[in-house]
């Protein structure tokens, strides 16, 4: 055996074309190949990875330089794209000299003012003086039934149901924004600040919108509040009386609280025949609807309101159906007719006021979208003749609901009218209906023979849909009834317009 042995070559020598020889050593055996590395291929999961993490970092970097850039900069764009802007209504007034003279007391409308949990129901776990109303509502999306049944009060009292206590939001910032980016009495407040005002002589008379007028008194002596509160601004600012902006409801609510505050005890506040005259300098209403408004009566009789319309429109039957076990218009219903308030802004006067079948106040006005201008071209007279024989249709508002639009549209005598008053209301349309048969209102009531009853007076005007709303809703309407009047007064000196339910009816009180 030699003692020495020949290294192999760091490289193999190159192999010469030719037949292959089986002399080669028993050493040089083949090694195996090593695996070649293939480009991995791009599939749907990674492009969606991608785009994610393209825009969740395009949104940190947005959100960064939004946080970092100064707080004047928005203006300062707005500025160079627009032109300065006009200063606000309070730096106008602080430069011609104005500033803080009388307190002012706002009054919010119906749910323009928050409301938030003090005791409830296992379900509202965590949510003890977190606003169920107001604000970014997002409890409505987390626990929408639990939200419902703390936001309804009781069908019998009008009051608290049992173990709830659902109460308003106090200070200014009970009302300042309805909810993120929507304000209310904000600008206001921002605009009277800048020319001295602050909070000891600005105060938000906030109280519970879904309660009867009366019944805040009764349960959380809302109007003593009010009262206490303006005798105490009026003390504070030397003698200085009281400017109130009442805003929707909020002017209803407060010509009740004025008529009660004079009223004597206990029905009344006892402050006499002149403390308005002492306390209050002036009233500014702001869009109040001391007649009533036609909508409240298809959002008690139905649920139904121009949003509603709406989401019919994106999405028909979802709203109507039972969806997901949703019912959305049953549990709104539900919890809308046990809120007295809506009662208050029923159409009050009757026909007398809002008209009847064949007529109404706005029969003669022609509503003109565009006003004439001088530089408007001026049209030739053959266009001004075939105007002149067009008439234009008529519509009769007086008719507030109307089963068709042929019967809207119909002169009264060609509509057959069947009185539904003395109907037979017929089998519960829970048995005959599963899909509401969890969810409580009072159509529950009404079988098909009422439904058909109600369809078959086909119009209705402000005299009739008083009977129609105690035809569908007796429990509502006598909870109503008995802190609301719609009539006109015959002889107000007559002493039983001296209780609280005439109050807040402008025909009916001095």
């Amino acid at each position: 055996m030699p003692i020495l042995r020949r290294r192999r070559p760091a490289h193999p020598p190159p192999q010469i074309d030719g037949p292959s020889t089986s002399s080669a050593a028993p050493d040089d055996k083949e090694k195996p190949s090593l695996p070649i590395a293939r480009k991995p291929r791009w599939n749907c999961l990674d492009s969606c990875c991608w785009i994610i993490g393209c825009v969740c970092s395009l949104w940190w970097i947005l959100l960064f330089l939004y946080n970092a850039m100064p707080a004047s900069f928005p203006q300062y764009v707005t500025e160079a794209i627009t032109g300065p802007l006009p200063d606000p209504p309070g730096v106008k007034l602080r430069k011609e000299g104005l500033s803080a003279l009388h307190p002012v007391v706002f009054v919010p409308g119906i749910v323009t003012g928050g409301l938030e949990l003090w005791e409830g129901h296992q379900c509202a776990d965590g949510l003890f003086r977190k606003r169920l109303w107001g604000g970014t509502f997002g409890e409505v999306y987390k626990r929408p039934l639990c939200w419902v049944e703390h936001m309804s009060l009781d069908n019998e009292t009008g009051l608290d149901p049992p173990g709830v206590r659902v109460r308003p939001v106090t200070g200014l910032v009970a009302a300042d924004y309805f909810a993120p980016g929507y304000f209310v009495w904000a600008v206001l407040i921002a605009n009277l600040a800048r020319i001295g005002y602050e909070e000891k002589t600005m105060y938000m008379a906030a109280y519970d919108w879904r309660l009867s007028f009366q019944n805040t008194e009764v349960r959380d002596q809302t109007l003593s509040r009010i009262k206490s509160n303006i005798e105490l601004m009026v003390e504070t600012n030397g003698g200085k009386k009281v400017v109130v902006i009442p805003h929707s409801m909020g002017v209803l609510y407060f010509l009740h609280f004025m008529k009660w505050v004079e009223a004597p005890a206990p029905m009344g506040g006892g402050g006499g025949s002149d403390w308005c005259q002492k306390h209050i300098k002036a009233v500014m209403n702001i869009g109040g609807p001391f007649l009533g408004v036609p909508k409240a009566v298809t959002g008690l009789f139905s649920a139904e309101a121009k949003d509603v319309a709406v989401a019919r429109a994106i999405a028909p039957g979802v709203l109507d159906s039972d969806f997901l076990g949703l019912q959305t218009l049953r549990h709104v219903m539900r919890m809308t007719r046990t809120w007295d308030s809506t009662m208050s802004m029923i159409p009050k006067g009757g026909d007398t006021i809002w008209g009847g079948l064949d007529w109404s106040p706005e029969e003669c006005y022609s509503c003109i979208s565009k006003r004439k201008r001088s530089n408007d071209s001026i049209v030739s007279q053959d266009v001004k003749v075939e105007n002149a024989n067009h008439q234009p249709n008529i519509t009769n508002y007086g008719r507030i609901i109307s089963f068709g639009k042929d019967v809207a549209e119909a002169p009264s005598a060609q509509i057959e009218m069947i009185d539904f008053r003395d109907a037979v209301k017929g089998n519960n349309l829970a048995h005959s209906n599963g899909s509401c048969g969890d969810v409580w209102t009072e159509y529950h009531e009404v079988g098909w023979g009422g439904v058909q009853a109600v369809s078959d007076y086909k119009a209705y005007t402000a005299g009739s849909i008083l009977d129609l709303l105690r035809f569908v809703a007796p429990k509502m309407m006598q909870r109503g009834s008995a802190h609301f009047s719609y009539g006109i007064a015959d002889n107000l000196d007559d002493p039983k317009y001296k209780h609280y339910k005439y109050w807040s009816n402008p025909l009916e009180t001095k």
